[in-house]
This record gives C-alpha cells, structure tokens and sequence, in this order.
C-alpha cells in the first residue's frame, strides 16, 4: 500500500505534472469521445451467416425437399456452429447458420462458401444458385426511402418504370457508399421482354420451343474477333449483337424455311412483361410504390455511415429525372439523433443534480466543486476506454451511468479531508507545505476506503459482464462503461483530487456552522434513538429483517418483468396478416385500405408506408400474405387523437 501513499504524496507534491497529466487526460478523452460510434441501442444480433436461393418456380415443398434440405445437410460439417434454421417459401430459401460468438463473420462465411459448392452438386440444375446474404445484421438497414413522382408527373412513371430507375440510376450510384453492403429494392415490377409463342404458328412451321429458346439465347451476345494492326493503328474486332427493343428481339431468325427466314415475330408476340414478385410496396392509400432500403455493413457506425448516405443521396438526386424525388421514410439519424439527446439530458440532469447534493451535504463550496470535477473527468476515461474495447455510445452504455457512484472514492478522499482540517486546524492559517502535509496525511489515511468501495461496485458487475449472448449483447456495454467510469475516477481519486484539493481549498481554517452541519445533525438526532432501541433489542430487529427479506422475495416473485423497457421511436410499426394463400394483390389492396383508414382518422399520421412480402435481397423473408405497415407520426406536441402512444395505438386497433 506503500505505492499508493507514494502516488498520492507524489500528485500533492508535483502539482504541474498532475495539471499537465490531467490536460493529456482531456484531450484525450476529448479525441476518442469524437472517435466514438454512435447508435440508438446496441446490436443484438447474433454471429449468423446467411445463404439465399431463389427459383421462382418452386413451390414451398420443393423448395423445401430440393433446396432447403441439401444446404442444410451441406452446412452440419461446419465447425462451431450453434444452431441452424432454415424459411422455405415459394421461390425462396432462406438458411441461416449461426456461429460462436469467437467465430470471426469473414471466417464463418468462408467456411459457408465452401459448403455452398457441395450444396449446388445435390441441387438439380436449372432450380436456383445458393448465395450468401450481405455481411449485415437485423440493425442494418439503416435508410429507408420511396422514389416518389410529383404533381404533374403522374403519367410519365409507372410503378415499373421507378423500378427500373430504382435498379439502374439510384442502386448503382449508391454503390460504393462508405459503410454501406447493399441497396434493397422493394416493390414495383422488375421489366422483362416476355415472349408469348402461339403454339398453332409454331407447330405449323415446324419448330420447338427449345430451337426458339436457343436462338434467342445465341442471338443475344456480343463476341470479340481480336484486333488487326495496319500501319501505325491497331483496330478491334468485335461483333455487336446484344438485343436493345423489343423490335430487335421481334426480328430474330429461329430458322429457314426453304432459303426464307422465320423471324421470332412470325411464332409470336414480345411484349412488357415483370419477373414473378414476391413482395410489394404500398404508400399513403394510393397504391403501389416503388423505394429502397440501404444495408450497412455489420460493425460499422451507423452515425458515420448515415451521414455519408446523405451525402450520396443528394447527389443521385441531381441525377433523377425531372419529377422524382427520393423521400426517406426511416431514417436511423433521427433515432440516434433521439436517443443521444435523451442520455445527453439525462447525463446533464444526473451530474447537476449530484453537484447540487454535494455541495450542499459537504458543506464546502469549493470543495463540492472538486468532487463534482472528477464526474466529466471520469467520463472522459470512460470514453477512451469504450473506443479501445468497441463499445458504442448508445442508450444501453452510457443512459445506465449513475454519477453518484461514480464520484463515491473522491466524496470519501475530499471528506477526509475536511474533516482532518476542521477537527485538528480550526483557526490555523497554514502554509502551502502543511497544506500539502494535511492532505498527504488525510487522503493516505483514508485511500483504503474510497478503494474499497470502488471495489465493492466493480464486483457487482461482474455477473453482468459474464453474461453471454442476446443478453450479453444487451447490458455488457452498460456494465463495462459504469465500471471504466468508476476506474477512471479512482485514478483520479489518487492523483487528481489530493492535488487539486491542496490548491483549492482554503488555507485559512475558520471555524464554521454550514447548513450541512445542521441536516447532519437533525439526521443524527432522528437516527441515534433508532440506533439505541435496535442494540437494546437484537432479536426483534433481527425477526423483522428475516420478515421483510421473506416478503420482498414474495414480492419479487408477482412482479412483472420484461426484457428491456419499450423505446419509443416516435413512429409505429404494424404488422399486418391476412389468411394463407391469398394473392399477393389481395395483400396489396387490403394494406392500401388500412393506410387509407389511418390516414383519413388520424390528424397525428404524415405517411404510411407498406412493405409486403420479400424485398429483392430477402433479409426478412415474410411470405405475401404479411407486411410490415411504418406509421410515420407528427411530433406529440401536435397530437389531437392522443396524449400518449399507448392511447392512440388502441384507438387505431
């Protein structure tokens, strides 16, 4: 323990190296705190890799038998994996292989990716190529927005037209977004040219659909012939025969018929056609739309990220074409936005607050300003050590953060000192050195006390920091940030407070009466008979503890309890579900009612926008008969319908 006494006698005695280590301490602080990823909550989604397969031909038990089971199979070899689960639905499997937390992802996809080679030997050829999912998570999508067409505009774009301006203008200038792993589109028809063959003119010449299919397969490609040199250029060879309209495909030769040539045109028609869909939007009661949602990369920051798709999206605005607009409807800025604010205000409440009883409890202006110095001084800490660990600031880390136990070791270092001043040097104008003696002398005294405690709250979160999984996920990040907090103000108890106490207290020891002393004393007169009576009878007292102990457990036991209190986002989400195997157009027109009645009888609503079904890149694969309804609200302060989400959430049932 001599060490400490050292340190201590150490920052008392070289007051301009402790000032000098306390700016590096800010500054420090200040640069990681900058550094920091900011969030709304932390990812609890669990180490999983994802692999894909669409045919759109395949009903749910093909898919099932022919698809879904040979990946499975395929994918039971593969060390440290946890559980595998698996969604067939029409056209689409989804398997999902989780890992060990340990497992690095690029690790765990590489190992999947080797399994997907032998999954594609038992799958019949022609039925669909198994792929891996983007490297996100359930958090992931982050930016969700509608291209939407403005007054005056309405007859220039269809709902297949703003796919293909989704697919080819907005996707693939979002690509190369910092942070971001893949650009989802949802709704809308994706344009094909669908060939109808009627069967009377095919049989009549003579020919079969698949000399149809090769001929349009051989006659929709480009080729390279190499180059020829002729004095000083080089010329390239290369013969063009990509298909560009509909008449290009029209005049294809199937075959010749005695020397005359029998042209696609000639079997059929080829018209505007759409890939089979397995997923649409809807939006404010007026049908389909057409939008996107943004994946972020897993690990990234999703403040830093969000911010660089601003920045990208103004951009492919200027692109559009005139009469479109990209609108975002989710925007995780606004919830992080939201949930900093709210531990902002909550971390400026609490410190004020704990200022406010230290100042008045201590009895000492200046020294309650020392101890409630050490509150951003040990956040600080916090913040560097959150950024070398990889926690981020979010509601969970930093909303948890109890001021009053983090200054408890610099209360008990500061106390000491005072009462060594008031007790022994009552009327004493002491000197710079036996200022520096006293405090060497009291915080040494009393260091083994503000240690103890310190280590009493560190040992209460361990259990939390050994947590595993979801809840792992969820409360370590709280656990660790009180306990860097608490840490870095014992430091600062041992060096920082011992040293700016010598400088800042008064020298000039009066005694005095503060209106400290004067609730200290009324507590004391309320306590010591209490006190008497419980020494006078240990039994009783004991009795009446066991009882309360009993009767708490009892009550513990009837409460309710839930995993994490609701967050409240400022909007709604609705699920909505109708009977199984209804169409897809079914769910179309029964989400496009339900906004048209939310918007009609609620003042509070601005938007409401419907994703139904699978969006391209199926990270949530809901079958067609499902969708996920966003009510987008106004601020409370507008609300007519409602005081409160839970009121208005019950009248919209």
């Amino acid at each position: 323990m001599k060490l400490v006494e050292g340190l201590i006698s150490f920052s008392v005695k070289n007051k301009f190296l402790i000032t000098l280590f306390i700016v590096a301490w800010i500054a420090t602080g200040v640069y990681f705190m900058l550094q920091l990823p900011l969030d709304a909550v932390p990812d609890i989604t669990n180490n999983q890799v994802q692999v894909v397969t669409v045919s759109p031909t395949l009903a749910p038990q093909e898919v099932e038998k022919l698809i879904t089971y040979p990946v499975e199979v395929s994918m039971a070899n593969i060390p440290n994996v946890t559980e595998i689960r698996s969604i067939s639905r029409f056209g689409l499997s989804v398997v999902s292989i989780v890992f060990e937390e340990s497992v690095p992802i690029l690790d765990a996809r590489q190992y999947v990716k080797e399994q997907i080679g032998l999954a594609q030997g038992e799958i019949p050829a022609g039925l669909g190529s198994p792929e891996l999912m983007p490297i996100t998570t359930g958090l992931g999508e982050i930016y969700q927005y509608t291209l939407e067409v403005e007054p005056g505009y309405e007859d220039q774009f269809d709902a297949m037209e703003l796919r293909t301006v989704q697919d080819w203008i907005v996707k693939r200038q979002m690509a190369g977004t910092p942070g971001i792993v893949e650009v989802s589109s949802f709704g809308g028809y994706l344009k094909q040219y669908e060939v109808s063959i009627d069967p009377a003119l095919l049989n009549s010449m003579g020919l079969t659909l698949s000399e149809v299919f090769q001929a349009l397969e051989m006659n929709n490609q480009n080729s390279g012939g190499s180059y020829i040199e002729k004095t000083h250029n080089t010329y390239y060879i290369r013969s063009e025969g990509l298909v560009n309209s509909a008449d290009d495909i029209e005049n294809i030769v199937v075959a010749l018929n005695g020397g005359v040539p029998i042209l696609v045109k000639d079997l059929g028609k080829v018209t505007l056609g759409h890939a089979p869909r397995f997923g649409a939007m809807t939006k404010d009661g007026k049908g389909e739309a057409v939008g996107g949602i943004t994946l972020m990369l897993k690990g990234a920051s999703s403040s830093e990220v969000i911010d660089a798709v601003h920045q990208r999206i103004a951009e492919v605005q200027k692109t559009l074409p005139k009469g479109l607009v990209i609108k975002p409807y989710l925007d995780r800025s606004v919830l992080v936005s939201k949930a900093i604010h709210t531990v902002a205000k909550n971390l400026l409440e609490g410190g004020l607050i704990v200022i406010f009883v230290l100042v008045l409890l201590l009895g000492n202006f200046r020294a309650g300003l020392v101890v409630a110095s050490v509150i951003p001084l040990s956040l600080l800490f916090a913040f560097v050590m959150m950024s070398l660990t990889g926690v981020s600031a979010n509601l969970m880390s930093l909303g948890a953060v109890d001021f009053g136990i983090v200054v408890d070791g610099a209360v008990i270092i500061v106390e000491g000192v005072l009462h060594l001043l008031y007790s022994e040097k009552v009327g004493q104008k002491l000197s710079r050195k036996e200022m520096d003696d006293v405090i060497i002398k009291a915080a040494s005294s009393i260091y083994r006390s503000a240690a103890f405690g310190v280590l009493i709250i560190l040992v209460v979160f361990i259990p939390i920091m050994s947590l595993t999984g979801v809840e792992g996920k969820m409360f370590r990040p709280m656990a660790l940030t009180v306990s860097y907090a608490v840490l870095g103000a014992l430091i600062l108890s041992l060096t920082y407070v011992p040293m700016i106490s010598a400088f800042a207290l008064k020298r000039d020891i009066k005694e005095h009466h503060s209106f400290a002393d004067k609730i200290v004393n009324a507590i004391r007169r309320a306590y010591q008979p209490l006190l008497e009576g419980a020494l006078k009878k240990p039994a009783l007292v004991a009795a009446l503890s066991i009882g309360l102990l009993i009767a708490s457990v009892f009550a513990f036991s009837t409460m309710g309890s839930e995993f994490i209190p609701d967050l409240e986002e400022g909007d709604l989400a609705m699920q909505m579900a109708i009977q199984p195997g209804s169409s897809l157009s079914e769910s179309i027109a029964t989400s496009t009612k339900a906004e048209q009645i939310l918007m009609a009888n609620f003042p509070e609503v601005i938007s409401v926008v419907s994703k139904i079904g699978t969006a391209e890149v199926p990270t949530d694969p809901m079958a067609v008969e499902d969708a996920d309804i966003m009510i987008l609200l106004k601020d409370k302060s507008e609300w007519t319908s409602a005081t409160n989400s839970a009121d208005l959430v019950e009248q919209m049932k």
